[in-house]
């Protein structure tokens, strides 16, 4: 018997899940009432169960008839500072904190392919490790839970990894995507501060106006990414934050201003990070002035397995059938640190999308707005995935 049937019939209990965990969301690595309502719902499963040290993570082992393998499924559980806009009877309680990513879904399925895994133990030829991690939303969660060892917790290392992310938009409901290679971009931080000399607005000519300069080079910057990379390898540098002076006469000392830079190689990722440097300090210099730029590092490239991006989508084929899954022609410029658990484990990331039937994929509030919303009825079909995706990788 398919998992899909056992799924939907387990969809309210999935759906009061979900609803609980999106009345109180929690930011962070550090998710008290999250991580025990998780525990809740994994009570009274055969599950091997140890939580963080240093975070609010939930790992779970769920040890198979036979032995063999192991197989990682991963959900995150966090929600982002957003003051929630809908009008829905499980609103967020908490002004500022909304599960706009959709992160209560993916907790909720996690949860549900622990109970469909767990009543089929028998026929499982290996262990299934679930990894239910906070702090997705920038504060590197997997890259914690992997240093606490969450990819050893059955005692082996994974042959295979598998992440799952809703859409509120793009994908009509019901619809999973993936591809091979990679399939979400690296995330960094450019961050600078011109620094000149300040005077009168009136009398600019006495001053070294950083204003005037950092305009300049976030217009360079842009004519840098056209000039310097190959439109087929993307480069994206978006800036976001531009802060200088406090009156309308009066020039500053400095400005400041932080770009997001998006990559899907690592050899654009080391180029780029040199020539952004190299632009804002040449123009700088023509302007008499001087400049202090930094190069954080955030989330690596997601990088699919060939392989197993293949087999995810044959696999969603034989559990759904014809039309419910294709393969996403480019990668998304969005980024995740479900790439760290892809660095040490050959596995895909897969999109599902939930966005409500009565609104238009083409224009409905997308993820991380206050007015993102996500359908239940995606929950059962999430779930019996993640769980076929297990039970026929050890098989």
């Amino acid at each position: 018997m398919a998992f899909t049937e056992s799924a939907q019939d387990m969809r309210d209990e999935l759906v009061q899940l979900r609803h609980s965990l999106h009345t109180t969301p929690e930011l962070g690595l550090h998710l008290p009432r999250t991580q025990e309502k998780v525990l809740a719902a994994l009570e009274g499963l055969p599950l091997e169960i140890t939580t963080g040290e240093t975070l609010s993570s939930v790992t779970a082992v769920l040890r198979g008839g036979r032995p063999g393998p192991a197989v990682l499924l991963r959900g995150d559980m966090d929600a982002l500072p957003v003051t929630e806009k809908n009008d829905l009877p499980y609103v967020s309680q908490l002004p500022g904190q909304m599960h706009a990513c959709g992160h209560d879904l993916h907790t909720a399925m996690l949860a549900g392919a622990a109970h469909l895994l767990s009543a089929r133990r028998e026929e499982l030829a290996g262990d299934v490790i679930f990894m239910f991690q906070p702090g997705e939303e920038g504060h590197e969660g997997a890259k914690h839970m992997i240093g606490e060892g969450v990819l050893d917790a059955a005692g082996a290392r994974p042959v295979a990894a598998y992440g799952m992310h809703v859409v509120s938009a793009m994908l009509p409901i019901g619809l999973f995507t993936s591809r091979p290679g990679p399939i979400m971009a690296a995330a960094d931080t450019f961050r600078v501060t011109v620094k000149g000399r300040g005077g009168h607005g009136s009398s600019p000519h006495r001053s070294l106006d950083p204003i005037q300069a950092g305009c300049e080079m976030v217009a360079a910057l842009q004519t840098m990414v056209t000039r310097t990379f190959d439109v087929f390898d993307p480069v994206v540098v978006t800036v976001g934050s531009f802060h200088g002076g406090s009156a309308d006469n009066v020039i500053p000392d400095d400005a400041r201003f932080e770009a997001t830079v998006r990559t899907f190689s690592k050899g654009n990722r080391t180029l780029v990070k040199r020539r952004l440097v190299e632009v804002v300090q040449g123009i700088a210099a023509a302007h008499g002035l001087s400049v202090d730029a930094s190069f954080g590092m955030g989330y690596p490239v997601t990088v699919n397995d060939e392989s197993e991006a293949d087999f995810v989508g044959r696999t969603a084929d034989e559990l759904f059938g014809p039309g419910r899954y294709m393969v996403t022609p480019q990668p998304v410029m969005g980024s995740e640190d479900f790439s760290y658990v892809l660095e040490n484990v050959p596995g895909a990331f897969v999109f599902l999308g939930a966005c409500p039937p009565d609104r238009d994929p083409a224009t409905a509030p997308y993820n991380h707005s206050p007015e993102a919303m996500f359908d239940d009825a995606v929950l059962p079909d999430g779930a019996a995935l993640y769980a076929t995706l297990a039970h026929a990788r050890l098989s």
